[in-house]
C-alpha cells in the first residue's frame, strides 16, 4: 500500500522541565514537501505529587518504576482521550515521546516511561512510542530527535533552538539541505531548581535573574564542565544536571538572584559558542525558555543572529508537533532519526507501533 499524503496525528511530549504533558493535534500534508497545521493543542499540568514522583523516579526500585510506567501511561491515556473528545476530532494515531527517566547512551541505555499500550486502550487508537532505543542500539545518542522535523517542517530557519529543560540546537548547512544538532546545556531545569527553592513556579520573564549580578567564579566553573569541550554528537540527561550542575549550585552561598543571573549568562555563552563560526542567518527559538525575555535578550546580544520568536502555540508545542511528525515517518517506513545528528552507524526508522 502506498503512503497517504495527509495524516491527522496527536503528538505527546513530556519534557524534563516537568511542566506537564503537551498534546498537539496536527494535520500533515505532503505535496512535494511537508507542511503542517496545528488544529488543537493543550498542556495538561502535572500536579505537585506527580512532579515529585517523576523527579525522583530514577531512585525507584525496578518494581516501583514498572508500576510508574503503567500509571503514567494510564494518566497520559486519560488526558489524551479527554483532549480528543473535547475537540471532537479523531486522529489517525497517537505519537508519544514518553517521559525520560534514564538517558545514558554511552551504556546503550535510554528509558522513556508512559505505557503506550495503556494509552492505546484508553483512546482506541494506535500509539507509536519508544523512538530513541533503535538509534541507541545502533551506537547513537538517541538524541536529539527533533532535527528531522526542523529540516522538513521549518525550512526557512538556519538555526532552530529549543529552550526546554535542556537547550538543544539544530544547525543547518548553507543550502539548508543537511543538518547537525546536539544538546547544548541544561536550561529550564536549572531555573526551575532555584525557583522551587524560592517557593515559586518559575522566574517570570527572567525578572529575578535580571535583578542579580554575575558571579564570576560560578560562571567560570560552569563553563569549564568537560561536556562543553566534547565534539558532537552529544546529548544530556537529568543525570548530567545532578552530577555536574547541582554540586556547583549547592556548594555556593551566593543569593538566588545571582545564581539565576549567572545561569542566564552561562546558557547564552554556550549557545553563542556553538554558532560562532557563522553568526548570520535566522534563528527560531521555541520551548518554555522563549518566554524568558531576559534570556532571549542575552542570546540575541551574544549571537547577533536574527532571532525569531514565533507564535505562543509554536513556542509551547513545537516538540509535540515534531514527535507527531516522527510518528508519520514511522508509519510510512521512512527515516526519522539521522545518524549525522546522533552518531549512529546508520539512519534509522525508530518507534514501536502498539495497536489498539
Amino acid at each position: 500500500m502506498s503512503p497517504k499524503n495527509q495524516y491527522q496525528v496527536a503528538g505527546l511530549m513530556s519534557g524534563t522541565s516537568l511542566d506537564g504533558l503537551d498534546i498537539a493535534l496536527c494535520k500533515f500534508t505532503f505535496d512535494d514537501k511537508w507542511s503542517f497545521e496545528i488544529q488543537a493543542a493543550k498542556t495538561f499540568d502535572y500536579k505537585h505529587d506527580w512532579k515529585k514522583l517523576l523527579s525522583k523516579a530514577h531512585l525507584l526500585s525496578g518494581a516501583e518504576l514498572a508500576q510508574l510506567h503503567v500509571d503514567l501511561g494510564k494518566l497520559h491515556g486519560e488526558w489524551t482521550h479527554s483532549f480528543l473528545g473535547s475537540n471532537n476530532i479523531r486522529a489517525d494515531f497517537i505519537s508519544s515521546h514518553g517521559h525520560t527517566i534514564f538517558h545514558q547512551p554511552e551504556r546503550s541505555l535510554t528509558l522513556q516511561i508512559g505505557s503506550a499500550p495503556h494509552i492505546a486502550v484508553k483512546t482506541s487508537l494506535p500509539v507509536i512510542a519508544d523512538f530513541r532505543t533503535t538509534d541507541v542500539a545502533l551506537g547513537g545518542q538517541g538524541a536529539p530527535l527533533v532535527p528531522i522535523g526542523d529540516l522538513f517542517l521549518f525550512p526557512e530557519y538556519n538555526y532552530c533552538l529549543n529552550l526546554g529543560g535542556i537547550a538543544n540546537i539544530s544547525l543547518k548547512s548553507d543550502d539548508r539541505k543537511s543538518i547537525q544538532a546536539f544538546d547544548v546545556c541544561p536550561c529550564n531545569m536549572m531555573f526551575n531548581y532555584i525557583a522551587e527553592k524560592l517557593g515559586i513556579e518559575f522566574d517570570d520573564g527572567g525578572k529575578i535573574a535580571s535583578s542579580g549580578a554575575i558571579e564570576d567564579a560560578l560562571l567560570v566553573s560552569l563553563n569549564k564542565i568537560s561536556f562543553y569541550q566534547k565534539p558532537f554528537p552529544k546529548s544530556l540527561g537529568k543525570e548530567f544536571f545532578d552530577a555536574e550542575i547541582l554540586p556547583l549550585i549547592q556548594s555556593t552561598t551566593i543569593p538566588p538572584e545571582n545564581i539565576l543571573r549567572t545561569m542566564i549568562e552561562h546558557i547564552a555563552m554556550q549557545i553563542a559558542g556553538v554558532i560562532s563560526v557563522k553568526q548570520s542567518g535566522k534563528m527560531l527559538i521555541t520551548g518554555g525558555g522563549a518566554f524568558n525575555t531576559f534570556l532571549v535578550e542575552r542570546i540575541r546580544a551574544m549571537t547577533k543572529t536574527e532571532v525569531v520568536i514565533p507564535t505562543k502555540e509554536i513556542i509551547q508545542f513545537k516538540e509535540a508537533v515534531i514527535f507527531a511528525f516522527l510518528g508519520v515517518l514511522r508509519m510510512r517506513g521512512e527515516v526519522n532519526c539521522l545518524a549525522s545528528v546522533t552518531g549512529a552507524t546508520r539512519d534509522s526508522c525508530g518507534g514501536a507501533i502498539y495497536p489498539c
